[in-house]
């Protein structure tokens, strides 16, 4: 979730200053819990994260009036496996409804989330988007862009058809598609909804579903999708699994992450690795989770935050968390929120899911394999190109591809959110997507 909306500051915003003032050192350091400030206690030299420049990014978005209250947020890559150079990058805008772009970064389309359902409802706002690969509709089979409606607590379904007048985005939700999470319209307004997304189909069934996180909650839902005879699709809940909110500590004392009253450590960004049906879960003030994608089994907290175990207190007039002392317990790769996760696949079997760590700017890389553990590999960074092309800060969304797309990407593609563009436009909200080339990504991780 993005830091510079004001309606949810975790500690994650505070007790990383250290981190951001100590770039490329390992360091550990006390929070006063008065003031919030951070004193550093030791710190050791490491090497730094390497920075990789983005070649292209998307024009800029605006969140407020005159913008549409249109703000980047999470990408999904489609291949048009007839001519690569010709895929698109599918990306939600909230608030401002679904964009594509070419690999050059251009518009190609731009579709309006749904209005609200009446003067008092929340409007339409896209929050994650994946891909769904050959779903055999009545029309014959299609790739959908399947995205999270948090504003109506549903799932919106795109076909995919590069060649359709007009875009190559059509509308397949079914009108009929219930809510995921909400009984009616007023638990709808109340926008604990379907927020991060990851799609997954069964190799052994065949069968399409959804992952989808709800908003404010802990909770994750499997659905499947389900066309109807008219070329629609909709989908049925199978199950729903809640994460823990409340962890014990090694001091024997129980911790829950500091946010607004009300609200529990939510998960948005998800993917499955195809090959073994494993989901991974970003619960953004805790870390990152290792479960089945049938959400049955037990779920293995792969990676921690450095926040985890912080205590902290909310202030409601200041609308942030004053943290306490930090006991120890975190991880040491990745900092609070922990977003927009994607998988690198190779052709060998290997390959690397990757972590945007919003709370430092920068991605972390684990190894895939299972009996690895998922170790962690490295990291890096997205850094400025030039004094117009700015690198990516507080990341929300990333996707990656890991095959030859064109003249332009022959060795892949990675799209990350840029929660601050630069030069911006004054005091405007202002976020897009960077285009970064993967074979560069792949040569740091293996160097």
């Amino acid at each position: 979730m993005t830091r510079h909306c004001p309606t949810r500051r975790t500690i994650g915003s505070v007790a990383l200053a250290l981190t951001t003032v100590l770039v490329g050192t390992a360091a550990t350091g006390t929070v006063t819990a008065a003031t919030g400030t951070v004193t550093a206690v030791t710190a050791t030299a490491a090497d730094p994260l390497p920075g990789i420049t983005p070649r292209a990014e998307t024009p800029v978005l605006h969140d407020d009036d005159a913008g549409g209250n249109a703000d980047a947020d999470d990408p999904a890559i489609w291949r048009d496996a007839a001519n690569p150079a010709r895929s698109l990058v599918i990306a939600t805008a909230k608030e401002g409804g679904l964009r594509a772009y070419d690999l050059d970064a251009r518009p190609v389309q731009s579709v309006a989330a749904p209005p609200a359902e009446g003067p008092e409802d929340a409007p339409g706002r896209f929050n994650n988007v994946d891909l769904v690969h050959g779903l055999k509709l009545s029309s014959g089979p299609a790739d959908l862009a399947v995205t999270s409606d948090r504003g109506h607590d549903r799932l919106r379904f795109y076909r995919i058809d590069r060649d359709r007048p007009g875009g190559p985005l059509t509308d397949v939700t079914d009108p009929a598609a219930p809510p995921v999470f909400s009984a009616d319209q007023d638990e709808i307004n109340e926008q604990r909804t379907a927020y991060g997304l990851a799609t997954w189909q069964d190799k052994t069934t065949g069968r399409s579903y959804a992952l989808v996180s709800q908003r404010e909650r802990t909770s994750v839902a499997l659905l499947e999708l389900t066309p109807g005879q008219d070329g629609k699709v909709s989908y049925r809940k199978i199950r729903t699994l809640g994460l823990p909110s409340t962890f014990r500590l090694p001091n024997g004392t129980s911790w829950t992450p500091c946010g607004e009253p009300g609200e529990l450590p939510q998960v948005e960004g998800m993917v499955v690795d195809p090959d073994n049906g494993t989901l991974y879960a970003g619960q953004e003030d805790i870390g990152i989770w290792r479960m089945r994608a049938d959400l049955t089994g037990t779920p293995k907290l792969v990676d921690k935050v450095r926040e985890y175990g912080v205590p902290g207190t909310y202030d409601e007039e200041a609308e942030e968390c004053t943290p306490g002392t930090d006991p120890g317990y975190g991880g040491e790769r990745i900092s609070a929120d922990v977003e927009g996760l994607t998988l690198v696949k190779e052709s060998d079997g290997d390959g690397y899911l990757l972590a945007s760590s919003q709370g430092d700017n920068t991605f972390a890389a684990y190894d895939r394999e299972l009996s690895d553990h998922n170790e962690y590999e490295g990291g890096f960074r997205v850094t400025p190109a030039n004094s117009t092309l700015d690198g990516s800060e507080e990341c929300d969304g990333a996707a990656a591809l890991n095959e030859p797309l064109g003249p332009k990407y022959p060795n892949g593609l990675l799209v990350v959110q840029d929660g601050h563009d630069a030069p911006g436009d004054g005091d405007r909200p202002a976020t897009n997507f960077k285009f970064v080339d993967l074979g560069k990504v792949m040569k740091s991780l293996d160097d």
